[in-house]
Formats: structure tokens, C-alpha cells, sequence
């Protein structure tokens, strides 16, 4: 994507704003959660776009805390609008670990945490704790979800801090077995509420 960055010469020869660079990174919605079941994001719905304006969707999900402790936080998607979600997917699913302490490291594929040709909720993190300082963070990129001819890929990258105060680097990449459009995502733990966080939905142009 584009970064624009201007200085004093290049700004002071601005005649009009329409001459600014817009990038190619841009703001559609977010969302805070509140002691929120869930979090989602339905095209047309609360000024969503979820739809083949853009080819590439960016979800930013910032400080996620969960109110049960050493939940995961997991993803789907929906072609019907958000009216179910359950889009046939698969996914593989590695991370790396350390503690605090200095005496837990690795780097490991998890095969129990993936999913192969599933219809279930997914988790693109490792377990979440719930102390007051604990939380998760993760940037998901939804790839031409408006294709009618592909699959949908997605790539998710998170870390997170365990009930052990052990930190998880989670990547999980896949796609979503569908030649529907996808207009909705859904994110939720797998138990309990999201107490706190927030999910920006950016659409990234073509360049």
C-alpha cells in the first residue's frame, strides 16, 4: 500500500486540495466493543463496505479483551449477508512463544488449531487472558471477496498475552471454499463476551 508523506516545499506548492494524494488505505468503519458477544461487519449495513469497490479489506484489531480467561479469538464469514455464518473453510495455522521468564520458546506448527474444510468459528489467536493488562491485537487482510470466480484467501497475523503471561506471535493463512461473495465477518471469542476493543475495517485500493 502507499504511504504518502509530504514536507514544507511540497505542501507549500499545493494550489488546491484536490492535488493531495489520497493513498491507498481507506477508512470504512469501527466498530468498539462494550461487553459485546460479538463484533461484525455486514456490507450496506451502519456504512459498511464489504463489497468489490475494493480488492483487498484490512481489519485492525486493537487491544481485544476478553471477559473469560484463556479464550480464543476466532473469525468467520457469511454470504448471506450475516443472516448465518459458516462459509466452508480451510486454513493452516503456526505460531511462535515466549514467556516472561525466558525459559518457554518455540516456534510450532499446531494442527489442532487449524481447520480443513470446516464450517465452524476459527481462532486466529492463541488463548487470551483476561487480566486487567492482557489482551490481543491483529491485523486480517480478506482478499476480493466479491469474486464470483476464486476462493477467498485471507491472511491474519496476532499477538496476545496467555493467562501465564506468555506471549504468542499466531499467524494463520487460508481461504474460504466459496465462489459466493462474501459480504459479512464476524469476530467473537470462543466463550464469554469481548469487554473491551476495537476493530477499524479499512478498504485498500488498486494501485
Amino acid at each position: 500500500m502507499a504511504l504518502v508523506k509530504y514536507n514544507d516545499n511540497s505542501i507549500s506548492a499545493i494550489s488546491s486540495a484536490g492535488q493531495l494524494a489520497t493513498g491507498s488505505l481507506v477508512p470504512i468503519k469501527t466498530l468498539t466493543a462494550s461487553g459485546s458477544a460479538s463484533l461484525s461487519f455486514v456490507h450496506g449495513s451502519n456504512d459498511v463496505v464489504l463489497d468489490s469497490t475494493y480488492p483487498i479489506y484490512k481489519f485492525e484489531l486493537i487491544n481485544i479483551h476478553p471477559s473469560a480467561d484463556g479464550v480464543d479469538l476466532n473469525f468467520q464469514a457469511s454470504t448471506n449477508g450475516g443472516s448465518s455464518y459458516g462459509v466452508t473453510a480451510t486454513d493452516s495455522y503456526f505460531r511462535a512463544i515466549h514467556n516472561e521468564s525466558d525459559t518457554t520458546a518455540a516456534l510450532q506448527y499446531d494442527g489442532g488449531e487449524d481447520i480443513a474444510q470446516g464450517t465452524s468459528f476459527f481462532p486466529i489467536t492463541m488463548p487470551v487472558g483476561s487480566d486487567n493488562d492482557q489482551s490481543a491485537v491483529a491485523v486480517l487482510h480478506l482478499f476480493n471477496p466479491s469474486s464470483t470466480t476464486f476462493v477467498k484467501h485471507f491472511l491474519s497475523t496476532s499477538n496476545m498475552v496467555n493467562p501465564n503471561d506468555l506471549d504468542g506471535n499466531v499467524y494463520v493463512g487460508g481461504y474460504f471454499n466459496t465462489t459466493s461473495s462474501i459480504n459479512a465477518v464476524q469476530f467473537k471469542f470462543d466463550s464469554g463476551n469481548i469487554d473491551s476493543g476495537t476493530i477499524k475495517l479499512y478498504g485498500i485500493k488498486d494501485s
